[in-house]
């Protein structure tokens, strides 16, 4: 585990995760209370990232529950292999007349029965999901709860018992506690409330998009290949997208990807044809892309007045993107 903030950040810039000094004395604060971290913010900012680059750098296993509308107990905890259940049963009605053989009472052989009925419900057809896999780990892992807010509402409820006392319940076998204390990331897109009762166990990190400086050194870091002129042109460019009032901004791993993309091009610059020809890897709404494509014609002058397009709350979704980088 990490000793101070500064450890933090080291490590994860050696899995290429840039961390702020918030994000990386939050994570190390949550290591040492011992307390979830609840990581909100705009998708494709890197919340998931930052688990997978925590678990890599303190050399634990990463164990991820992906959430989403529907998810239940079964799917999330536990349950029952029933296939191996049945072919049980079938190998015990082979053993029944054996059974019964050896009891000299129709008492005695209920008995019997019921000390073998009491195997369909033991651990060797418990089926571990990732929650009951974190708990009952031989060794500490890094648990990742993905998309929260995806769930239902009683589900959210449903955590609380767990990440209260890392501890779950399993009515044929009693409460199973944490051989190790997992360490606890949730993420959340932001697409609904949390309840207050689950922000109370956690602590709360929300990672924005970052500015000019860090992303064009998320880029210089991913795509080391590019050079620091277009690198630094195409962060510009995605800077100012992010100015736009659009249905999805661009993440940061489609800025990488648009990057690579550019690389593969052999571009040396972005021109008129390049950006037009290549604009879907960054926006994934066609509605988007025209509105991109209409402000490109209309020009206007460069938005890198400091705030570095981030497309922050309260922003009021600026309707421009800058001179054309070709001109």
């Amino acid at each position: 585990m990490f000793e101070n903030v500064g450890q933090v950040t080291k490590k994860l810039s050696e899995e290429q995760y840039i961390a702020t000094d918030e994000i990386s004395t939050v994570v190390f604060l949550a290591q040492q209370l011992g307390k979830p971290l609840l990581v909100e913010g705009p998708a494709g900012v890197g919340k998931t990232e930052l688990a997978k680059s925590y678990a890599k750098a303190a050399g634990l296993p990463l164990i991820r529950l992906q959430c989403y509308e529907g998810l239940d107990e079964s799917k999330a905890l536990y349950e029952w292999e029933y296939a191996k259940q049945m072919l049980y049963t079938q190998l015990l009605r082979d053993k029944l007349s054996q059974i019964l053989q050896t009891t000299g009472t129709l008492t005695e052989a209920a008995d019997r029965l019921g000390q073998e009925e009491d195997v369909f419900f033991s651990e060797r057809f418990l089926l571990a999901r990732p929650l009951l896999q974190a708990i009952t780990s031989e060794t500490r892992v890094v648990l990742l709860i993905d998309e929260i807010d995806r769930a239902d509402a009683e589900f959210e409820a449903f955590l609380l018992e767990i990440l209260s006392d890392f501890q779950v319940s399993v009515p044929e076998l009693g409460t199973i506690e944490a051989k190790h204390r997992p360490v606890v990331f949730l993420t959340s897109n932001n697409t609904r409330e949390l309840s207050e009762a689950l922000k109370r166990r956690c602590l709360y990190l929300f990672v924005d998009y970052p500015n000019h400086e860090s992303e064009l050194n998320i880029v210089r870091m991913r795509v080391p290949e590019m050079s620091a002129e277009l690198a630094s042109q195409a962060v510009e460019m995605v800077q100012s997208l992010r100015g736009l009032d659009l249905k999805k901004n661009p993440s940061v791993s489609e800025t990488i990807d648009w990057a690579k993309a550019l690389v593969m091009l052999n571009a040396d610059a972005i021109d008129e044809s390049t950006l037009e020809n290549t604009l879907t890897v960054l926006l994934k709404h066609e509605s988007d892309v025209q509105k991109a494509r209409r402000a490109m014609l209309r020009g206007g002058s460069h938005p890198t007045d400091g705030s570095g397009g981030r497309g922050r709350r309260g922003s009021g979704g600026r309707d421009n993107i800058g001179r054309r980088p070709w001109n």
